[in-house]
């Protein structure tokens, strides 16, 4: 079975995230339809949001998950969290997210969660800024996870090595800090016998 095979056979969930009631005043009365949010995932890497409009909540749900899987995606990911900071926008709503460490868990509320944790992401951390409705928000997360990018796909467009596109640690680099003083001493160090056997 190739990998492409094995995504596809990967079974999806599904979570509501809200279901709205909205009212049409029309001749003689009000006429009632329901909206409904929903996110699809296999809770490993791909993720979709959808978006339905009926006149019963259980047919406004299959009409958002079939508009979901319409658009899953799949998300680039490094280990259990993301590979890199980034802020989702969509209208009014902005959702910054951040890579975490292992063992942090997903910090994040509402539909932001549920979009994350779809996607098979386990150690983020997130924030909302702006507006706070569910819909715009989890449409910036969606934003967000869709311009994430991996690190070889950055190296191969500039040229370079993976290495050359990472940030370095602060580990990292008190190590190589650490490394080019001694290396400078060393170099001090032979510099001077030679200059007293000239003498």
């Amino acid at each position: 079975m190739s990998t492409t095979q094995a995504t596809e056979s990967r079974e999806l969930k599904e979570r509501v995230i809200e279901i709205n009631r909205v009212a049409k005043v029309v001749k003689g009365g009000r006429r009632f339809s329901f909206t409904a949010l929903v996110v699809i995932g296999d809770e490993v890497d791909r993720v979709g949001l959808g978006y339905g409009k009926a006149r019963e909540v259980p047919l406004a749900i299959s009409k958002a998950v079939e508009d979901a899987r319409k658009n899953l995606f799949t998300v680039p990911k490094h280990g259990q969290t993301i590979t890199h900071e980034i802020v989702g926008r969509f209208d009014a709503a902005r959702v910054v997210l951040r890579p975490a460490s292992e063992g942090t868990g997903v910090i994040a509320g509402g539909g932001v969660r549920a979009v994350l944790e779809l996607a098979g992401i386990r150690d983020v951390l997130s924030k909302c800024l702006g507006t706070t409705t569910p819909i715009n928000m989890t449409r910036a997360t969606v934003n967000g996870l869709r311009r994430l990018v991996r690190p070889e796909d950055v190296a191969q467009l500039r040229g370079k090595t993976i290495a050359e596109v990472l940030p370095v640690s602060a580990a990292a680099r008190a190590a190589r800090a650490a490394a080019e003083e001694a290396a400078a001493e060393r170099a001090q160090a032979d510099d001077a016998p030679a200059e007293k056997t000239t003498e």
